[in-house]
């Protein structure tokens, strides 16, 4: 009996793992869940956590074992979506972004969603000129440290914070001095509610950018918005789409496909390769789930959608959540006493300030992260005939951000930035959704051979670590050849398109052999059911067997006859 119990306390304790969830504010927050608890199940919890009601904005995401970012699916399994061995890190992130986060009902929401907002800036996904550069990161010193005080505040104490990964001194000067006389007296309530104003009209808001290459072999970034489709190269908007422009979404291995159809029934496809299937499914499943939530009236009106043509073996998707308009209806009708809020100061040199909710369920210290120094094309050419071609700043204005950066990296992998002389421009910081090692080296090689030295940093959501010298050389040969055998879109078109053909021959031959096999149990078989009954008594198909199929039947026997005899001759 008493092994029996010690067995079944076993394997009990088998089925539970311990999640850790890295919080917008840094934090962590850590948790036990069963073996066969869904992505709901965590997320209720993360959102009991931190009193969230607005939840619909926010979700979590993961690094599975190939470096592949994923947003957690609710409906599914979360032991069997992560796919590694626990302890189980991830992450709680904005997964769609208020088209007006001003119109956001509770302070709680529209703080999550700053913290969010500034960690874009932080990272280089917000891209603006130097005004708007200067009056948010002003905004987030009022937000965080209050009214400026010529006693606690000395000459120069903006440079102590980091707002961006490099700035000028002239940029310094210049958010200090917004932040000491037009934002004197700003609540940390009203101060973030204005960040989140200007971070709106920014043309980069709610760009989570997915690295690509375009049918030139040029590389790009796409994006999803509140508002649309984006893609960007170098430092420009090369197009935008609106949501009620984009008819289809598919994608066939690495090759991910936009339908867009626009006024004067014009129709266009776009047309990407992302660096692996798995990063390529995860654009195309970002896509449905964005353009579902924004697009939409009703979740009734999700439905679920296949990354294939008919006949075509293809992935198959369905958003599960609530769309938009419905999350805004749900928000009008709460009723509660606004949930107090703990601001922390803000810690110098740090992207986000350690900043509590109230009581912890459980937490652990924040862990380190690390840096991963990547380089990227800049400058590439724009899509000059595309109709959405919107430059987002132009690269010989005065008060912009300019190309030059230098980076280092210490011994305590912890992240170091060397301020430049000049400004700091947003666009070389675009930071690629997928984690993936190999599509970081293609970006590297690319930009080698085009003789460049800008480089970004890469915000690391899991614990892997840093590849050696030697690992970096082997990898970078495999790509080398991997680049070679990618130059060939037109090949590869011709490829998919014969082997679409086969899949279509395959599937006549296939229906076909199936009706004629219903034919010969309607013809030649005994079989009394009601449905062979029914058509057996029709006179088209009397007539049919009588005049075409009895004759065709003899004809048949005949020959085999003569051959049977033939080869008894022989």
């Amino acid at each position: 009996m008493l092994s029996r119990l010690m067995s079944g306390s076993s394997r009990s304790l088998e089925r539970e793992y311990s999640c850790t969830v890295r919080l917008l504010d840094d934090s962590e927050y850590t948790c036990t869940i069963q073996r066969d608890a869904k992505g709901q199940y965590l997320f209720d919890l993360l959102c009991h956590h931190l009193n969230l009601l607005e939840k619909d904005y926010f979700g979590i995401r993961f690094v599975d074992p190939d470096k592949q970012r994923h947003w957690l699916e609710f409906t599914k399994s979360v032991v069997k979506q992560l796919r590694s061995q626990p302890p189980f890190t991830m992450c709680f992130r904005v997964k769609f972004y208020p088209a007006d986060p001003a119109a956001l009902k509770e302070e709680i929401t529209r703080y999550l969603v700053f913290l969010q907002i500034k960690r874009d800036l932080y990272h280089g996904r917000l891209l603006c000129k130097t005004s708007d550069a200067a009056l948010l990161a002003a905004y987030i010193l009022q937000a965080e440290i209050g009214d400026y005080d010529s006693g606690k505040h000395p000459e120069g104490y903006s440079s102590k914070f980091q707002f961006f990964p490099k700035h000028s001194e002239k940029l310094e000067r210049k958010i200090a001095e917004i932040h000491k006389t037009e934002l004197s007296g700003q609540t940390p309530a009203t101060s973030e509610l204005n960040f989140l104003r200007k971070a709106q009209t920014l043309e980069t808001y709610g760009v989570d950018p997915h690295p690509c290459k375009d049918v030139s072999g040029n590389a790009a970034f796409l994006a999803f918005t509140p508002f649309g489709f984006v893609v960007l190269q170098g430092n420009k908007r090369v197009h935008f789409i609106k949501w009620n422009e984009v008819t289809k979404l598919k994608f066939e291995g690495k090759t991910f496909y936009l339908y867009v159809s626009q006024k004067e029934e014009k129709k266009i496809i776009l047309t990407y390769f992302a660096p692996t299937p798995e990063a390529c499914k995860h654009l195309w499943k970002c896509g449905i789930e964005n353009q579902a939530f924004y697009k939409l009236e009703k979740s009734s009106q999700v439905r679920t959608v296949s990354s294939s043509n008919l006949f075509f073996k293809g992935s198959r998707f369905r958003y599960s959540g609530r769309v938009a308009k419905e999350v805004m209806e749900s928000s009008a009708k709460i009723k509660r006493e606004p949930p107090e809020i703990h601001r922390a100061g803000m810690v110098p040199s740090r992207s986000c300030p350690s900043i509590t909710h109230g009581p912890r369920l459980s937490s652990v210290p924040r862990t380190r992260r690390r840096a991963v120094h990547i380089s990227i094309m800049e400058g590439l050419e724009s899509l000059r005939d595309s109709a959405h071609s919107t430059p987002v700043r132009s690269s010989s204005h005065g008060d912009t951000f300019l190309p030059h950066v230098r980076s280092s990296r210490t011994d305590s992998n912890e992240r170091v930035a060397v301020i430049a002389d000049e400004a700091y421009s947003p666009a070389d910081s675009v930071l690629p959704t997928p984690v993936a090692e190999h599509s970081l080296e293609l970006m590297l090689l690319s930009r080698q051979i085009n003789g460049a030295t800008c480089s970004i940093e890469e915000e690391k959501e899991s614990e892997a670590s840093t590849p050696t010298a030697t690992e970096v050389e082997a990898l970078g040969g495999e790509l080398r050849a991997l680049c070679q055998g990618h130059g060939g879109p037109e090949e590869e078109q011709v490829n998919k398109f014969v082997l679409s053909v086969l899949r279509l021959l395959l599937v006549t031959m296939g229906l076909l052999f199936v009706l004629l096999l219903l034919l010969i149990i309607l013809t030649e078989s005994d079989l009394d059911i009601a449905f062979f009954r029914d058509i057996r008594q029709t006179p088209e198909f009397e007539q049919f067997h009588y005049q075409y199929f009895c004759p065709l039947r003899r004809w048949f026997a005949c020959k085999i006859r003569s051959v049977v005899s033939l080869l008894i001759d022989t």
